[in-house]
């Protein structure tokens, strides 16, 4: 009985975990133009490591778009 509470709250604690790390980056890659569910690449080892370089390198859609939404990049 006790190896399944240790469980359950095994499970609760790796999805808050997962959901502090995943919802601030669905909310960059969102805000640069590009689809939230690449924020999903976070959890996956070296995956997340080559998203952050290609979010750092690449052209940001965002970024291209008149208004006052590129002002702020300047």
């Amino acid at each position: 009985m006790e190896e399944a509470v240790g469980g359950i709250f095994g499970l609760v604690f790796a999805i808050v975990i997962l959901a502090l790390v995943i919802i601030p980056y669905w909310q960059i890659w969102k805000r640069t133009g590009h689809s939230g569910w690449l924020s999903l690449l976070m959890i996956i080892p070296l995956a997340n490591i080559i998203s952050l370089y290609v979010l750092a390198f690449k052209r940001w859609p965002a970024r291209d778009s008149v208004g006052p939404v590129s002002d702020r990049f300047e």
